[in-house]
């Protein structure tokens, strides 16, 4: 049977035991409500611990978290607030490995805490913004906390039977929202190159942030555009409505926009509301091979700290500091690369720290999130290098091309001495 109460009359005690480990809807499909709780009554219950993927609330702060251990797949959004100050356990997975790792007891499940929409007149509630891995952490869990949130959209795909809801909390209250990144010179210039791979028909997976918001944009020219995502920002909006993205060609989901999680505003949330043009999915859907391997043509832009001059890829780490994540970047870029006229696509800025760092460089000072085994194509303000294919000595090549200028002299003589080797 289902509790009800609202956000203020909620006494976790009465649903969490000491040392429970709880996991939770992520990025704007956060339940925010809950989230202040937990920080309210946390420490007075002990013990617990908290798995969240990303968080763009500013909740998670870490004076905000003593008491609670947190733990994620990387310090995506708010939480690199916590790698700073130590206070965030970085488990190393991909985005598609997270719900069978709730499933198998791996990232320990006794409480989900879950963001949903007001149900509909068969007590079904959507999951609102966010699939991913709830499901997986509803079917693992010994409580499931839901936040109702009357201003949750109802969007098709997964959903949550009211009867498996042990604890429902009744708010009205903005979701959490990531707003359109301000597009610089060099994010329009990346978008441009990378603008290049996309053809009319073509499937397309991206994240949010300056460079995809800016690649979006310049796709009003193409017909029939598909999308198969584990995200999706406020640019499909336009896309759809401007009947670009169609998802006529797709030989599966046809007509139908597949993704795990809407990042945006408002706006995003209104036009997704029972929308059947998109589709809610989970990770073992979005991010599956198997599914990925149906997919013609399907184009993937993700991003990277740094690449090195045989083709690996960092978008975890920089140097001490820790500020990316594994995300599904492995899991797409394989499947563009290897899709019948595909590609994976990795862009980044040539430089970052003002200008006083290349991130084409001679090696990574970070850990390989994609081998050079599955690179394809990496693309900077200053053109796109093709390494699927090449030798080590010709991917140095290219790559010391597309550097920022300033830096193409010291890599040259490191490109060379690849060249010299052969590896």
């Amino acid at each position: 049977m289902t509790a009800g109460t609202d956000a203020a009359g909620l006494d976790l005690s009465r649903f969490l035991r000491p040392g429970d480990h709880i996991v939770m809807g992520q990025a704007c499909g956060e339940p925010t409500a809950l989230v202040e709780a937990l920080i309210a009554q946390g420490r007075d219950i002990g013990g617990l611990s908290v798995f969240i993927a990303t968080s763009f609330s500013g909740l998670f702060t870490p004076d905000a978290v003593d008491g609670l251990a947190v733990s994620s797949m990387g310090a995506i959004g708010a939480l690199r607030a916590l790698t700073k100050e130590h206070r965030l356990g970085v488990i190393p997975c991909h985005v598609g490995q997270v719900g069978p790792m709730i499933e198998a007891g791996l990232i320990p499940c006794d409480v989900a805490f879950v963001q949903v929409s007001p149900a509909d007149a068969s007590g079904v509630h959507s999951l609102g913004l966010i699939s991913d891995h709830v499901l997986a952490a509803v079917r693992k869990a010994r409580v499931v906390i839901a936040e109702v949130n009357e201003q949750v959209p109802f969007t098709h795909g997964e959903a949550l039977p009211a009867a498996r809801i042990d604890c429902a909390v009744h708010v009205s209250r903005p979701p959490v929202e990531v707003p359109p990144a301000k597009i610089g010179e060099t994010d329009q210039a990346i978008a441009e190159h990378a603008a290049a791979y996309i053809e009319d028909g073509s499937v397309i997976q991206t994240g949010v942030g300056a460079v995809p918001d800016a690649l979006l944009r310049l796709l009003g020219d193409r017909t029939d555009l598909g999308v198969h995502s584990g995200m999706l920002g406020d640019g499909l909006v336009d896309l759809v409505e401007a009947g670009v993205v169609t998802n006529a060609r797709k030989p599966i989901d046809r007509g139908v926009s597949v993704n795990g999680a809407l990042i945006g505003t408002r706006r995003l949330y209104e036009f997704a509301h029972r929308d059947p043009r998109i589709r809610m999915c989970a990770t073992d859907y979005t991010h599956d091979p198997a599914v990925l391997a149906r997919l013609e043509k399907l184009v993937t832009l993700n991003s990277a700290m740094e690449v090195d001059l045989t083709g690996q890829v960092n978008a975890e780490q920089s140097g001490p500091a820790y500020l990316g994540g594994t995300g599904g970047q492995a899991d797409f870029v394989r499947a563009g690369a290897r899709s019948p006229g595909g590609h994976a696509i990795i862009a980044l800025p040539a430089t970052a720290r003002r200008g006083t760092v290349s991130r084409i460089t001679a090696a990574l000072s970070g850990p390989v999130t994609t081998p050079r085994s599955d690179a394809d194509v990496i693309v900077t303000e200053f053109g796109a290098a093709e390494l699927k294919g090449r030798s080590l000595a010709e991917r140095a090549r290219r790559l010391v091309a597309i550097a920022h200028p300033d830096f193409q002299e010291d890599l040259a003589r490191e490109a060379h001495a690849i060249q010299h080797r052969g590896f």
